[in-house]
């Protein structure tokens, strides 16, 4: 077919086909096959073939894309010519504009875009549907050059135009018949097709100088179609002009402005010619009439994609800031006021309600968490941008709705079974809970902008912050003195859950200051710190009445976590002295008292024993008070595990033990894990010795394999802790713990790596050979004893080699993951090896070199040749180059040729031919096109022999 293909597209024969009216489909249809078959053909073709067939096409297109133009062009001519729409009135909303004339910079090609849209017949539509797919998937292989035409591009712009049509809909709904709705369909296909020819061109980042003038055309043209499409007129709002466009243009056209902005806006954008504010302008119209939320989200993702832009672009000082500013100031804060504003009940609330607020994504977020992320993030960047605006636009929307809150107070009173909120008309119930979402809402923003102030800014900003937490630590106070998450409501499956929610994440927002606050505590702890002990003891005030099984998770949680900040990242010294942690202290270790629920249990004993165990900042070691914090930490240690510690031996426990030892192990290896991690030093010598000695003696070959066997199993995690815990030990520094390497090692090769080598086991294969890596990384002495002394002596670089035997195991091993199909080890292991090599020039070594080097090299051609990890091509030509640049002469000389005799399915012609076409490059871009044309070629005389019927003599 292939062969068939090339003779037609080079022969006059195709193009008569489709020149001529009769065969014009038929040549359409065989010229997307062609362009789909041969610009990208699969394997059963050779290198030579292939680069050859794609210079056969190149050549052939300017003609193709001449006649492609030439049809598109005659059709809409011939029935411009018959249309018997009348051109827009000035007044209908559709004329170009100021706008237009200065995106275009010609009164000609904005008449000519004005023109009304002809009504094509069927056979037409057909026809340039036919011509619009051939160019789309021409674009998307041909190089970006002059045979693309400015005639060519206007053209397709015309066609783009039927995407933006709300006439054609109008007449198909209008005339009812199924034909004109069809009709309708097809036409707005047309605008998708030619949007779809446009992005494959917008989507090639690398583009010629001499190309760059007809990009900025295409620019300017589709931004006549964006000013098309959001114009406002008598009959027609923004958003209901969308509506009635196809939900597959509009992706099309936001994909279009996506591109234009991550991939053309740096070289666009000095172009005095392009407008991009009143580009803004438009994407601003755009985004904010988006008809259907993922739309909106779409189009938020592209003014992120702006804005990242405009940030890098000042701190790579490519642009002064000033001018920066100067220039889109106006429209930053625009968008700042309006995100805000979509974000908040009070302006957006039917759009708002039907956001999904239960059920959760692959990201474990709703519907409305997304909306609110998305938002908030735009919110945050043009705060990085923008900080004085963004806080003056943020702030006082925000004491609005905190007036409201902190209003309710007056309209709370008591009942016979507590306290209720005496607010019961329907209306201003519907009022408070809109409030309440909002404050919710504000709440989060204000929090997710707590980095901005702190760093380098901290004093500039300091007063602007300082305002907010005072208001926030007011705030929390608030809510757990009047206790307004226990109070009845009118609406209590509303309201209640909005109360609590809003309490939930002040807590949380005065969290996200914690970072300010350990920066402030820094400045002033040696001279004026009662302002910054004010606000900490007034946050613990309102933190401890929440410490209780009674409050709701999700408040009891925010309030743990807020604790939990202040204890770790502030951590200043008078904490302790504080009667509101006096409380939690005496709360947590009160045995009579009801227990937490283990989530928030956990969250406070962190931070009672942070509170005692981390260093106090600003002060010198000897003021740390270690001997009284120590004390007081063994009396917490010894009140939280009295319960344990009195157990009493019975005959319940030993039924119990089967079903506790595996999660009790596990959490044992979690614990001991976190000890060697962060605490080896304190822990001496003789202990960890002893700990490792007895883990090792723990972990017999019957223990491990009961553990492995059941994939994801409790067993399992346990040994991947146990290896994670070996890991550490094997990087330790120093002479302490080689004893044990031979005895890791030994566990290793001879327990745990027989159990899974034959099996998937992919978390404990990954922890094993992270370990085995380590132990090559950090321990190459063991191995390899390098002494200069020597080396001068023997008048040769070559080490001296220990443990040969362990080593040529573990390099088996790493060998023997490359045989199998789990690609994360596959990748994970090549890249141990190439640091190896890189760190330790591994593949130099002489036990490498001599006994182990072409057997990888042959793994990871046989590898490639086999497509078993494709995804990986471009590694393992790199790995192969740097294996073979280790002996070029031996490669091309020796492993070349034996390569080629032991492979199967080709003869001896195929072969000689095959290392004929292996060119003994030595540079790393032509080494490693050679390796990929090699295995191409190969399987591709594999394909054709298996084709061959038995018995066919091969001359």
């Amino acid at each position: 077919m292939n062969k068939m293909l090339v003779t037609l597209f080079t022969s006059c024969l195709f193009f008569q086909l489709i020149q001529s009216p009769v065969t014009t489909p038929l040549g359409l249809i065989m010229l997307k096959t062609t362009s789909e078959e041969l610009a990208c053909p699969r394997e059963d073709l050779s290198v030579a073939r292939k680069e050859e067939l794609r210079k056969l096409l190149l050549d052939q297109v300017q003609t193709v894309l001449g006649l492609l133009t030439g049809i598109l062009e005659s059709i809409w001519d011939k029935h411009s010519v018959t249309a018997a729409t009348p051109p827009p009135s000035p007044s209908s909303g559709e004329s170009g504009g100021d706008l237009l004339s200065s995106l275009l910079q010609s009164p000609s090609a904005a008449k000519l875009l004005n023109q009304p849209i002809p009504i094509l017949d069927t056979e037409s539509e057909y026809i340039c549907s036919l011509a619009l797919e051939c160019l789309a998937h021409l674009f998307s292989w041909i190089p970006l050059s002059a045979s693309i035409t400015p005639s060519l591009l206007t053209t397709i712009f015309h066609f783009a135009r039927f995407g933006c049509d709300t006439r054609a809909r109008k007449m198909s709904s209008v005339n009812g018949s199924s034909q004109n709705s069809v009709l309708g369909q097809e036409r707005g296909r047309l605008g998708i097709l030619a949007m779809s020819c446009i992005n494959e061109l917008m989507s090639k980042n690398c583009v010629p100088m001499e190309f760059e003038e007809y990009l900025l055309r295409m620019f300017q043209q589709t931004f006549y179609l964006l000013q098309k499409i959001t114009k406002e007129n008598n009959a027609h709002t923004v958003k209901s002009r969308l509506e009635e466009l196809d939900e597959s243009y509009i992706e099309k056209f936001t994909d279009f402005l996506r591109l234009f902005v991550s991939v053309h806006l740096r070289r666009i954008e000095s172009y005095s010619q392009f407008p991009v504010v009143e580009f803004l302008a438009l994407l601003f119209k755009y985004t904010f009439h988006q008809p259907t939320h993922e739309g909106y989200f779409s189009c938020l993702d592209i003014w992120t994609l702006f804005l990242d832009y405009l940030t890098s672009k000042i701190k790579s000082r490519l642009a002064g800031k000033e001018a920066v500013f100067n220039r889109y100031e106006d429209a930053l804060v625009l968008l700042l006021t309006e995100v805000l504003n979509r974000i908040q009940f009070r302006y957006n609330q039917a759009q708002l309600e039907e956001l999904d607020d239960e059920t959760l994504d692959d990201d474990q977020q709703t519907e409305w968490q997304r909306y609110l992320r998305q938002s908030l993030e735009v919110v945050a960047k043009v705060m990085e941008l923008l900080p004085t605006h963004a806080f003056s636009t943020l702030f006082p929307v925000l004491q609005d709705n905190l007036e409201v809150y902190l209003g309710l107070q007056q309209f709370v009173v008591t009942s016979g079974t507590g306290h209720r909120l005496n607010i019961t008309a329907e209306n201003d119930c519907r009022r408070l809970h809109c409030s309440l979402r909002d404050l919710s809402s504000l709440l989060q923003a204000v929090g997710r902008l707590a980095e901005y102030f702190i760093g380098d800014v901290f004093a500039a900003r300091f007063n602007d912050a300082l305002t907010v937490v005072e208001r926030l630590v007011k705030v929390t106070l608030y809510g757990s003195q009047i206790k307004l998450y226990n109070i009845e409501t009118a609406v209590p499956s509303v309201l209640k859950p909005d109360l609590i929610d809003v309490h939930a994440q002040s807590l949380a927002a005065l969290q996200a200051y914690s970072h300010w606050l350990a920066q402030f505590y820094s400045e002033v702890h040696r001279q004026n710190p009662e302002q910054f002990i004010s606000l900490v003891s007034t946050a613990l005030e309102a933190i401890t009445p929440l410490i209780s099984s009674k409050v709701q998770e999700k408040l009891l949680l925010s309030a743990c976590h807020l604790l939990v900040s202040l204890a770790t990242t502030v951590r200043p010294v008078f904490l302790i002295r504080i009667p509101a942690v006096q409380k939690v202290f005496n709360r947590i270790t009160d045995t009579s008292a009801q227990r937490l629920p283990d989530k928030a249990q956990v969250l406070v004993c962190r931070a009672l024993s942070n509170v005692l165990l981390l260093p106090w900042p600003n002060l010198p070691e000897s003021e740390q008070q270690w001997a009284v914090r120590s004390t007081n930490h063994a009396s917490l240690i010894s009140a939280l595990t009295r319960e344990y510690r009195h157990l009493k031996s019975s005959a319940i426990l030993p039924q119990r033990k089967v079903r506790l030892e595996d999660n009790v192990t596990d959490e044992m290896l979690s614990f001991f894990l976190t000890l060697f991690q962060g605490l080896r030093v304190q822990m001496g010598v003789p202990f960890t010795e002893q700990i490792i000695q007895t883990f090792l003696n723990m972990f017999t070959r019957e223990q491990l394999a009961e553990s492995i066997l059941h994939e994801g199993s409790t067993g399992c995690r346990v040994v991947e802790k146990f290896l994670k815990i070996l890991q550490v030990v094997v990087q330790e520094p120093g002479q302490v713990f080689k004893p044990f390497l031979p005895s890791i090692i030994s566990l290793c090769m001879e327990q745990v790596y027989p159990i899974i080598a034959e099996r998937s086991s992919p978390d404990v294969k990954a922890e094993l050979f992270e370990l085995l890596f380590r132990v090559l990384h950090h321990n190459w002495r063991y191995f390899f004893k390098s002494s200069v002394l020597a080396s001068v002596q023997r008048g040769i670089a070559e080490e001296q080699m220990e443990n040969e035997a362990q080593f040529s195991a573990i390099m088996q091993a790493f060998g023997q993951s490359f045989l199998q199909p789990d690609i994360h080890l596959f990748k994970q292991n090549l890249f141990y090896l190439e640091t190896l090599n890189t760190k330790q020039k591994l593949y130099h070594k002489k036990i490498f070199r001599t006994t182990m080097l072409f057997q990888f090299v042959n793994v990871l051609l046989q590898v490639l040749v086999h497509k078993s990890h494709d995804l990986l091509q471009e590694e393992i030509g790199i790995a192969i180059y740097n294996m073979a640049s280790v002996d070029f002469d031996s490669f091309y000389s020796a492993f070349l040729t034996e390569f080629l005799a032991s492979c199967d399915g080709v003869d001896s012609n195929q072969k000689n031919v095959l290392g004929r076409n292996f060119k003994m490059d030595r540079d790393l871009p032509s080494f490693t096109q050679n390796v990929h044309r090699l295995v191409n070629d190969l399987r591709y005389y594999r394909l054709c022999n298996d084709s061959l019927p038995p018995g066919t003599v091969k001359l």
